[in-house]
C-alpha cells in the first residue's frame, strides 16, 4: 500500500510538472525587438504639494528625458503634450524609458517641434497584485500627480487640459479607479491605454481589499457606462506568452455597445503581431511602436496636443491597433477616381486567378476583371500583393470606354495588412453598382513586386471538421482534406469550446511551390476576442498554392491540455492542498480517537484524497441552485454566492448547454483534487525531511531532551506571548504576529524531533526488550498505558513519536496561512522606513484566534486529545469545513485561512477540556 501511494502521488506529480512546464515554458520564443535608449536616461523628480509629500512619502512623480532634452526641461517648464506611465505589481517607474525614448526619437522628425512629456509614477514596487490595501492610496495619489502635472503647463497659451495614462499591469486597473474617486474630473484623462492589466478579476485574491477595489471598480464602469461613454480606454494583452495575467482577463467589463472601448491581444495588433510575456510588454519595441504612432496622430493641430473628439480617438486606435488599412491615417481619396485611357496598359483577366509577377522595367499596368459572368457563381473577389507601395491599388470601375476604364472609385480602404503582403477581400453583393474590378500593378519606379488574385466562393472553400476528445490523449486525429486550389481556406474547429481543450495542428501539402510564390500565412482567428495569431510559414499553408493537396491533422496535446488547466484553475490547487492537509488532520484525530495513538504523517495525508466525500456535496450543491426555491433558502441564510470554476466559453454565446458545464466540473475538480493532494503530500514529506535536516543542526545547542514536554511553554509564559503577539500585530503588522506563533510552533516540532533522536539513540544501547520492538516482535500501536514508565523506555519513545506525527500535520496545516499572508508582511518590511503599522491589515480580523489556536496547540499532545470529551466531535468536523472550504474559497483564497482557523479552534478546546 505505501508503494501504491507513492507511486500515485509521484504520478500525480509528474503530471501537475507537466503542467507547469508547459505553462511556464510551453510557447515560442521572444520576438520582441528591444528598445534602446541612444542617451543616458534621466529621471527628473516633480515637486509635489506638502501635503500631498506627507501622506505619501514612499511615492514619486518624475519626468523622463535624455540627452539635450533632459537638459532643457530642467525647470520643468514644458511645452509637449503630457503622458503619464504607471507601473504595475513590483514595477519600477524607470520602465518609462522604453515608451519615453522611442517618442523623443520619432519626436525629431516632427515639424514644428511637436513633442510629448513623458512623466512616470515611483508606486514604491509594491505588490498589489497580491496585497490590496495599497490600492486605493495609488489611486489617490495618482489623482494628486495629475493635477500636478497639468499645473506645470499653465504658462502656456493653450495648456493641456487632460493627461493620456499608459498602465502597466495593475497600473492599468488603479487607471480605471481614478473615476471611483467622488472629486475626480473625468475631463482630467483623456485617453487610458493599458498594458496586461487584469481587469476582469485579480489573478490572486489574496485578501479582502483586493476583491472591494476591484468590485468598486466594476461597479462604477458598469453602473455608470453611460456617463463614461467619452472616456476612451484601450486593453493590451500579452497573448500566449504571458502565464501571469491570462488574456482573456485583460477584457474590459463594459456593456457590448460601448464603442469607446477596445480590448485586444499583442498578436492581433497590425504591425506588432508577436506574443510578449509579462514584463515584455512594456519594452516591446513593435508595440511601442505602434503606441508611439497613435500617440502623435492623435494630436490636435491647433492647440499641439491630445484631442478631446471621442471619434477621432477611436479611428485613431483602430487603425493602429485594430485594421491598419495600409494607408496614412487621414489619407483621403475622391470617391470618383479617373484612370487614364492607356489601351497598351490593360488586359482583361477571363481565368479564375492571376498571379502576376512587374518587370525591373517601370511600366503602367492595370488587370480588368468582368463581375457580371462571376456574380452568380462565386460570393467574394481576393486578391494580394507584396512591396505594393500605392495605398490605392483595386478600383471598381464604373464606366468603361472600349478595353480600358475611365471612370472608377476607390475599392482599396478594406485592405488589411499582414506580415508578408497586403490583402483585400471583397464581397460581391456589395459591388451592384460597379462592372469591372480594376487591379493596378503600375510599378513607374522599377520596384518588383507580385499580385495574386482570384473569384472565390466562400461556402465551398470553407470546411469544418471536429476536434478529438480531450480524453483521446493524442491517440486519436481528426483530419480533413483540402482539394481546392484556392489562395485562402477557412477550416472550422467543431465543439471547440472549453478552456481546457487544446490540440496540435499538423499541415502537409503535396505540391511543387512557385519560386515567386508570396510567403504564406497561418492565421488562428478567435471569433469572441481580438487574439488572432498570425504565423508566416515558407511553405503552402492554409494560403495556399495552385494546384495542391493539404492534410490538416488535429491531435490532442496532453502537456497543453495541463497548461491549460493550470493557466485558468490554478488558483484552485492551494484550496485542494488546504483540503487534503485538513483532512489529513481529521484522520489523525480518528485514529487517536480509535487507538490513542497517532499514524505516521504520510499514511494520514495520502488519504487525506477523498474527492467522493468533497466534490459530491458541491456537486449536489450547482444542482439544488438551479432551483428557485434553494436560491431564497440560500439567501435566507446570508450565504454568499458558491466560487465556481472559471465559465465554459469566453463568451455566453458559444454555451452548449448544461451538459458542457456540467463536463466541464466533473472532468477538472477531480484532477485539481488530485494535484491538490499531490502538492500537499509531497510538501509534507519535504517539510518532514526539513525538520530532520534543522534539529540535526540545532541540536548541539540544545541539551538533551527525552520528555514529550520538549518546546511547551508554561503557562504563564504562554498566555505573556499571546498577548505580546496580539498586540503587536494590532499595532504593526498582524502577519508577523502570525508568522511568529508558528516559529514558536515549528519550534516545538523540532525539540520533538531532536528528543526523538536522542531517545532512539539512548534506547539503542537498551537490552533485548527494545530490540523486540525494532524486531517488530512487539506491536507499539497497539493500545498500551504508559503511566509510571520509565523515562527511557519504549513508551516514552512512543509518546514522543506521537506527538511528533501530530505536530508535523499541524506544522504542514500551519505553514499554508503564513504563505498566503506573506505579501502583506513583506509589504510592512518593505515599507517599515516610511511606517510601523500596516494600514490596512488583512489579517488583524482573525489574528487573536490564530494566535491563540497557534499558541495552545503548541502545549497539545496525543494524551491531552485522547482523554478530551470533545475528540468525537472535533474529528468530525474537518470534512464539512473542508466542503465549505471548496465551496467558497477558490475565488477568495483568503477564506483559507478561516476555514483552516474555524477547523483548529475545537481542537485547540479538546488540549483544554
Amino acid at each position: 500500500m505505501k508503494l501504491a501511494t507513492v507511486a500515485f502521488y509521484g504520478f500525480a506529480l509528474g503530471l501537475l510538472a507537466v503542467g507547469l512546464r508547459e505553462l511556464l515554458t510551453g510557447f515560442e520564443e521572444n520576438r520582441c525587438s528591444m528598445t534602446y535608449m541612444f542617451e543616458y536616461p534621466e529621471y527628473r523628480r516633480v515637486a509635489l504639494p506638502r501635503r500631498v509629500a506627507r501622506l505619501y512619502p514612499a511615492y514619486g512623480l518624475y519626468l523622463y528625458g535624455e540627452g539635450m532634452y533632459a537638459q532643457e526641461t530642467r525647470a520643468l517648464k514644458l511645452t509637449g503634450a503630457p503622458v503619464l506611465f504607471l507601473p504595475g505589481n513590483a514595477g519600477s517607474y524607470k520602465q518609462a524609458r522604453s515608451l519615453g525614448s522611442v517618442a523623443l526619437r520619432k519626436a525629431e522628425n516632427m515639424e514644428g517641434g511637436l513633442h510629448f512629456n513623458v512623466f512616470t509614477v515611483d508606486f514604491n514596487e509594491e505588490l498589489v497584485a497580491l496585497y490590496g490595501g495599497s490600492l486605493r492610496r495609488q489611486t489617490h495619489f495618482l489623482h494628486e500627480s495629475i493635477k500636478a502635472i497639468l499645473r506645470l503647463y499653465k504658462h502656456l497659451k493653450t495648456p493641456p487640459q487632460s493627461v493620456v495614462l499608459v498602465g502597466h499591469s495593475m497600473g492599468g486597473v488603479v487607471a480605471r479607479a481614478l473615476y471611483t474617486l467622488p472629486r475626480f474630473n473625468t475631463n482630467l484623462v483623456s485617453l487610458i491605454i493599458t498594458q496586461a492589466s487584469p481587469h476582469l478579476a485579480p489573478v490572486l485574491a489574496l485578501d479582502p481589499y483586493l476583491l472591494d477595489f476591484y468590485s468598486a471598480v466594476r461597479q462604477k464602469w458598469v453602473n455608470q457606462a453611460n456617463k463614461l461613454r467619452n472616456v476612451t480606454v484601450l486593453s493590451v494583452g500579452g497573448g500566449y506568452r504571458d502565464y501571469q495575467v491570462r488574456s482573456g482577463l485583460t477584457s474590459l467589463p463594459c456593456p457590448p455597445g460601448d464603442p469607446n472601448k477596445l480590448s485586444l491581444v499583442a498578436t492581433a495588433v497590425p504591425r506588432t503581431w508577436v506574443s510578449t510575456d509579462h514584463l515584455s510588454i512594456v519594452w516591446c519595441k513593435e508595440l511601442v511602436l505602434a503606441t508611439v504612432r497613435a500617440f502623435f496622430d492623435l494630436i490636435n493641430p491647433e492647440t499641439r496636443q491630445f484631442t478631446e473628439n471621442p471619434e477621432k480617438k477611436m479611428s485613431v486606435l483602430n487603425h493602429h491597433f485594430i485594421r491598419h488599412p495600409v494607408r496614412m491615417l487621414g489619407e483621403t481619396q475622391d470617391n470618383s477616381i479617373s484612370i487614364l485611357d492607356f489601351p497598351e496598359a490593360w488586359s482583361e483577366v477571363n481565368t479564375l486567378r492571376l498571379a502576376y509577377s512587374t518587370p525591373k522595367e517601370g511600366q503602367v499596368k492595370y488587370f480588368m476583371f468582368a463581375l457580371s459572368s462571376r456574380r452568380k457563381a462565386y460570393s467574394h473577389f481576393y486578391c494580394r500583393n507584396n512591396n505594393l507601395e500605392m495605398t490605392s491599388w483595386v478600383y471598381g470601375c464604373v464606366h468603361k470606354n472600349g478595353s480600358s476604364c475611365v471612370h472608377a472609385v476607390d475599392l482599396s480602404m478594406g485592405t488589411e495588412l499582414l506580415p508578408p503582403y497586403k490583402v483585400l477581400i471583397l464581397s460581391l453583393s456589395d459591388l451592384s453598382s460597379v462592372t469591372h474590378l480594376v487591379v493596378s500593378a503600375s510599378n513607374l519606379n522599377g520596384k518588383q513586386f507580385t499580385v495574386e488574385c482570384e473569384w472565390q466562393r466562400q461556402e465551398s472553400q470553407t470546411l469544418s471538421v471536429p476536434v478529438p476528445h480531450v480524453l483521446s490523449f493524442g491517440l486519436t486525429v481528426s483530419d480533413v482534406t483540402v482539394n481546392s486550389s484556392g489562395l485562402l481556406h477557412t477550416i472550422k474547429l467543431q465543439h471547440f469550446h472549453q478552456v481546457y481543450q487544446a490540440f496540435r495542428i499538423n499541415v502537409a501539402s503535396q505540391c511543387k511551390v512557385h519560386k515567386d510564390r508570396l510567403p504564406n500565412v497561418y492565421r488562428i482567428n478567435v471569433p469572441w476576442f481580438r487574439e488572432d495569431s498570425i504565423t508566416t510559414v515558407s511553405v503552402p499553408s492554409l494560403h495556399t498554392a495552385p494546384n495542391c493537396q493539404y492534410k490538416v491533422s488535429i491531435r490532442t496535446s496532453l502537456p497543453r491540455v495541463l497548461g491549460q488547466i493550470l493557466r485558468f484553475c490554478g488558483p484552485m490547487v492551494p484550496v485542494y492542498t488546504a483540503v487534503t492537509l485538513l483532512l489529513a488532520c481529521g484522520g489523525q484525530l480518528s485514529f487517536i480517537l480509535k487507538s490513542r495513538r497517532a499514524a505516521d504523517m504520510r499514511q494520514v495525508v495520502g488519504k487525506g484524497l477523498l474527492p467522493h466525500k468533497v466534490n459530491l456535496p458541491i456537486y449536489i450543491l450547482h444542482i439544488l441552485l438551479s432551483y428557485s426555491w434553494f436560491q431564497e433558502v440560500w439567501s435566507v441564510l446570508c450565504l454568499p454566492l458558491m466560487d465556481t470554476l472559471p465559465p465554459t466559453t469566453p463568451d455566453a454565446t458559444f454555451h452548449e448547454g448544461e451538459g458542457a458545464a456540467e463536463e466541464w466540473l466533473q472532468f477538472l475538480s477531480p484532477l485539481l483534487y488530485i494535484f491538490g493532494a499531490a502538492v500537499a503530500y509531497w510538501g509534507s514529506t519535504l517539510l518532514r525531511l526539513i525538520i530532520r535536516l534543522v534539529s540535526l543542526i540545532l541540536a548541539p545547542l540544545h541539551r538533551p531532551c527525552v520528555s514529550r514536554d520538549c518546546g511547551t511553554l508554561r503557562p504563564r509564559t504562554q498566555l505573556l506571548i499571546t498577548l505580546c503577539l496580539t498586540v503587536t500585530g494590532g499595532t504593526s503588522c498582524g502577519a508577523l504576529s502570525i508568522f511568529a506563533a508558528f516559529l514558536l510552533h515549528l519550534y516545538r516540532v523540532l525539540r520533538l524531533q531532536m528528543a526523538e533522536r536522542s531517545l532512539s539513540h539512548m534506547l539503542n544501547l537498551a537490552p533485548q526488550k527494545h530490540k523486540e520492538v525494532e524486531n517488530g516482535s512487539v506491536d507499539l500501536n497497539k493500545p498500551k498505558e504508559c503511566n509510571g514508565a520509565p523515562l527511557l523506555s519504549e513508551c516514552a519513545l512512543q509518546e514522543v513519536r506521537d506527538d511528533l506525527q501530530l505536530h508535523l500535520c499541524l506544522s504542514a496545516l500551519f505553514t499554508l496561512p503564513v504563505m498566503l499572508i506573506a505579501p502583506s508582511l513583506i509589504h510592512w518590511i518593505r515599507n517599515l522606513r516610511y511606517s510601523t503599522q500596516l494600514d490596512p491589515d488583512p489579517c488583524w480580523p482573525h489574528i487573536v484566534p490564530v494566535i491563540i489556536v497557534y499558541m495552545l496547540l503548541i502545549n497539545c499532545n496525543t494524551l491531552k486529545l485522547s482523554n478530551s470529551k470533545l475528540l468525537p466531535l472535533t474529528s468530525c468536523l474537518p470534512l464539512p469545513f473542508a466542503i465549505a472550504m471548496v465551496t467558497f474559497s477558490p475565488l477568495h483564497l483568503y477564506r483559507v485561512t478561516y476555514f483552516l482557523t474555524a477547523a483548529l479552534v475545537p481542537m485547540a478546546l479538546c488540549c483544554l477540556l
